[in-house]
């Protein structure tokens, strides 16, 4: 399947940030399906992984570990959708600084600058699944923005499965079920999980 890597980041940029909209104010500290992290955690690393995927092409490190997200706001207690998509718009900006490259460098290796948008699309889309299943919100991944990240997921999932020990073990979902549930699956998540109950 031929994806556009750039619409497909788009599409994922405006998911997280939809999703992060909607995270009530109370629910930052709530477990998600990331069980080491809070919603807090997993809202820095995904701002912060779509620094490192683009830090080859800014030369700007993230301001922060990925890997070792805090638990506090990114910049002291202020807005953190403005936050976001100041670090989206400027990632976004990055990707297409590279467009028409054959050959990018990124934390996972060279690649084209439209596969290197779509890692970011990935990285970007179930991280919001996470945060929406976390808080509750009706937003889920869709099959037809699964269906585009199926590439790059089969391209870098298990490169960093086994190389930094990041993602969970692959889930098992049943043979029929829909791209979202498969990707979601494929990248170590319950499709089905849901917050624990008092």
């Amino acid at each position: 399947m031929s994806v556009d890597g750039f619409a497909l980041l788009a599409g994922a940029h405006e998911y997280l940030l939809t999703v992060v909209r909607g995270v009530p104010e109370g629910a930052w500290g709530a477990p998600t399906p990331c069980s080491e992290w809070t919603v807090r955690q997993v809202l820095n690393h995904a701002r912060l992984d779509q620094q490192a995927l683009v830090m080859q092409i800014t030369e700007e490190a993230p301001a922060g570990d990925p890997f070792d997200p805090a638990d506090a706001p990114a910049d002291g207690g202020g807005d953190a959708v403005a936050e976001l998509a100041r670090v989206l718009e400027g990632a976004a900006k990055a990707w297409e600084s590279v467009r028409d490259a054959e050959s990018v460098p990124t934390p996972m290796g060279p690649m084209p600058a439209g596969a290197g948008a779509a890692v970011a699309a990935l990285d970007a889309a179930v991280h919001a699944w996470d945060i929406a299943r976390a808080t509750g919100q009706d937003l889920p991944l869709t099959d037809s923005l699964a269906a585009g990240l199926e590439s790059p997921a089969a391209r870098i999932v298990d490169f960093v499965r086994d190389t930094f020990g990041k993602f969970g073990p692959v889930v098992e979902v049943p043979a029929d079920a829909g791209p979202a549930a498969q990707l979601l699956g494929f990248t170590g998540r319950d499709p089905q999980w849901a917050p624990p109950t008092a």
